[in-house]
């Protein structure tokens, strides 16, 4: 039997009097997307950048495909290739000249090396911009072509942190899209840390962190399914209304502002919400069961904002309480 692409065991660190990770115990079979999904601050790159080698734990250990990246980083950093948070590229040099500087880093031979580097940059759709120096580059395609650089080496194993933050809606949609291509033309296994919650329903499994903890750890559906809550998001009309809201349902709401959420036992709470205070309300979207209801069972405070999915369910008052147009 194959051992896992990634073997987490006890791993703890700690930063002075902080407990940036406490007894963290995962493993991730070969082949499969698994994200670790938590706040700023949640320890999720510390725990990366244990994986990476970059930093050693306090206590615990790792192994990648069944070697103990202690006693051999070199061996498990040969296969892996990371995409971190902050860019890397060197940005006076050309795409392709990045592309072929790490090849050579790996000792990729020539040939293969250039085999490589066309075939990454036609998946990421860089191709044509094989010349142009990267500080050219939009902030989207910087992202893709760290993607491909760390594929060139061939490696089995991808950690990318947070590899969409700050992209426009439309560059993340792609950067998912190519990940998808990669796992479905190679064996490739894929841990991604992020804090956006409508990313991870793609995902194998989802592990949620929080303050150095593993809250919950399985499938979105079977999240979702085990600790989902249906979602009220209510926008109020004065400061005296969120207060009055938020201190009738205290232990079920989180407030932002003006802005509640509040967690629903279901459809009859939802009617009996809008009976009650429907005259305080600006709007009301009522959400399905998601992630993020999840970590707001899991912690009783939100993620992160996000917009509402198209399942959702909106209901936009006019000037007269109660009334509303859907």
């Amino acid at each position: 039997m194959s051992p896992p692409a990634i073997a987490v065991a006890a791993v703890s660190k700690r930063y002075g009097r902080t407990l940036a990770l406490d007894h963290i115990d995962f493993t991730v079979p070969q082949g499969e997307m698994f994200a670790l999904l938590g706040p700023n601050g949640a320890g999720k790159t510390t725990l990366l950048h244990i994986m990476c080698t970059i930093l050693a734990p306090d206590a615990g250990s790792v192994h990648l495909f069944g070697t103990d990246i202690a006693a051999h980083a070199t061996r498990a950093r040969r296969q892996m290739g990371v995409v971190f948070q902050e860019p890397s590229l060197d940005d006076r040099l050309t795409v392709w000249e990045n592309l072929e500087f790490h090849g050579l880093v790996f000792g990729v031979p020539a040939a293969l090396r250039r085999h490589r580097i066309a075939q990454m940059l036609e998946l990421v759709e860089l191709s044509d911009w094989r010349e142009r120096l990267v500080r050219t580059l939009s902030s989207g395609m910087k992202r893709r072509l760290e993607i491909a650089r760390a594929l060139i080496h061939d490696s089995r194993l991808l950690f990318l942190d947070e590899p969409t933050v700050g992209l426009d809606a439309q560059s993340r949609e792609r950067i998912w899209q190519y990940l998808a291509r990669l796992r479905g033309e190679r064996e490739l296994t894929v841990l991604v840390t992020t804090h956006y919650i409508d990313e991870v329903d793609a995902c194998d499994r989802v592990c949620v962190i929080d303050q150095g903890k593993i809250l919950a750890l399985d499938t979105p559906a079977a999240l979702k399914s085990a600790r989902g809550e249906q979602l009220l998001r209510v926008v109020v009309r004065t400061e005296a209304d969120a207060e009055a809201i938020a201190a009738a349902y205290p232990e079920q709401t989180t407030r932002r502002g003006q802005e509640l959420v509040i967690r629903s036992p279901g459809d009859v709470f939802a009617d009996s919400f809008l009976a009650l205070h429907g005259a305080k309300l600006r709007r009301l979207t009522v959400e399905e069961p998601s992630l993020e209801s999840v970590f707001l069972a899991l912690t009783g405070r939100g993620l992160r904002d996000q917009e509402a999915s198209p399942r959702d369910r909106t209901l936009a008052f006019g000037k007269r309480g109660g009334e509303h147009t859907r």
